[in-house]
C-alpha cells in the first residue's frame, strides 16, 4: 500500500503508461491504443482499467503484465489491473497521435469507410484488399496499386 503523501499522481502515472507499448503493434502505446479505460486511487491503492480490444484478444495476458511491470518499477507493486468489456472497446477509442504513428509505421489506420483511404507508404489512393486477416485479428492485408506495396490496415472496430 502506498502513503496518500507518497502517491504519485493520476497525469503522472498516465505518463508512465503511455510509455508501455502494445506488445502487437509495438510503435503505438496502451494509452493511444485507447485500452486505458481508467487510472484510479481507491483508498490506498491504486487501480488501472483496461478495456482489451476484443474479449478473446491474445494479448490481453502480456498487457496486463506490461502493465504490472511498469507500476512496479515506479514503486507500485500491489496495484491492481481491472479488466472491463463493457462497452466494448472500439477503433474510435485510437488517440490522433496513435493515429499518426500507425501511419508512420506503415499500418493504415482504420477508416470509418471500412478501409484504408490511402496508402501509408506513397500515399496512393487505388487500393486493394489482399485479405481480410493479417498478422493479428485486428489487421487486414491490402496492396498499393500505385506503388505496389503491402500493406497492413487496422481494421475499423
Amino acid at each position: 500500500m502506498v502513503e496518500a503523501s507518497a502517491r504519485p499522481g493520476i497525469e503522472e502515472v498516465w505518463a508512465w503508461l503511455d510509455g508501455v507499448p502494445d506488445p502487437e503493434i509495438p510503435v503505438i502505446s496502451i494509452v493511444d491504443l485507447g485500452i486505458i479505460r481508467d487510472v484510479a486511487w481507491e483508498g490506498e491503492r491504486l487501480v488501472v482499467t483496461v478495456t482489451p480490444t476484443y474479449s478473446g484478444c491474445p494479448a490481453t495476458a502480456v498487457i496486463n503484465m506490461e502493465i504490472a511491470a511498469c507500476l512496479a518499477a515506479h514503486g507500485l507493486a500491489d496495484a491492481e489491473i481491472r479488466t472491463r468489456l463493457a462497452p466494448p472497446w472500439t477503433t474510435d477509442w485510437l488517440s490522433e497521435k496513435g493515429r499518426a504513428r500507425l501511419a508512420e509505421y506503415g499500418i493504415a489506420p482504420p477508416q470509418p469507410a471500412g478501409g484504408p483511404a490511402a496508402c501509408p507508404r506513397c500515399g496512393g489512393t487505388e487500393l486493394e484488399r489482399v485479405s481480410q486477416f493479417g498478422a493479428t485479428p485486428c489487421k487486414a492485408q491490402w496492396r498499393c496499386k500505385s506503388c505496389l506495396e503491402p500493406f497492413e490496415y487496422f481494421k475499423c472496430i
